[in-house]
């Protein structure tokens, strides 16, 4: 007898999305172990390792137990790197629920999911993405570390449509990090590019989780 599909799942949690264009909107978070990337700078260390396996059902018990306390719609599959495991039976679930799905990745693999908000976040030292998220990406967020400068973000820029938005995220909202992102916007907004704004980690100023 098959057995049930399973995952390794580092959280779930109720919050609020700190991040691009959906920030401040209170979202349901699934958060899977596991990174092929592992940057030095990572906020969520934590979830490059171990994981509690969980099946398809017992996640959505778990969301649908939150749901009874705040009547939210979306759910974020994020990470780590959610893609390094085979989500599709998860997304399935989570959608005949009635949910509404947004996946944050480094946008170096990719599934043919029925995401309602894909957000690729590519990453140093060479920003590489699946050329899938072209036309897939709702925003791209790109951390503001010691390797971004203008002709990166020229060239991903160049790469998109001119409507999806490019989000300048300092890293860890420090100092250094928000003045070279406020430069930056000025450099490539002089440079002429477009549908670039600043942004920051909301749940980090409001100390959520």
């Amino acid at each position: 007898m098959p057995q049930p599909p399973t995952l390794k799942i580092k959280e779930i949690f109720a919050s609020i999305q700190g991040e691009g264009l959906r920030c401040g909107e209170p979202t349901f978070f699934i958060r899977l172990a596991g990174c092929n990337l592992r940057c030095p700078w990572c906020d969520t260390k934590y979830a490059w390792r171990g994981g509690k396996i969980y099946t398809v059902d017992e996640i959505l018990h778990q969301i649908e137990q939150l749901h009874l306390k705040w009547p939210i719609n979306w759910v974020c599959l994020t990470g780590g790197e959610p893609l390094l495991q085979d989500i599709k039976d998860l997304v399935l679930v989570l959608k005949k629920a009635g949910f509404c799905l947004q996946l944050e990745t480094n946008a170096t693999l990719y599934q043919n999911l029925a995401i309602d908000w894909w957000t690729i976040s590519p990453k140093p030292p060479d920003y590489f993405f699946q050329n899938s998220f072209l036309t897939k990406a709702k925003e791209i967020k790109l951390v503001v570390s010691s390797e971004l400068n203008l002709p990166i973000i020229k060239n991903i820029r160049e790469a998109f449509p001119s409507t999806t938005p490019i989000i300048l995220q300092p890293q860890s909202n420090y100092l250094w990090s928000r003045k070279k992102a406020w430069q930056l916007l000025a450099e490539a907004t002089e440079a002429g590019l477009t549908s670039l704004r600043l942004g920051l980690q909301l749940h980090k100023i409001f100390r959520l989780k």
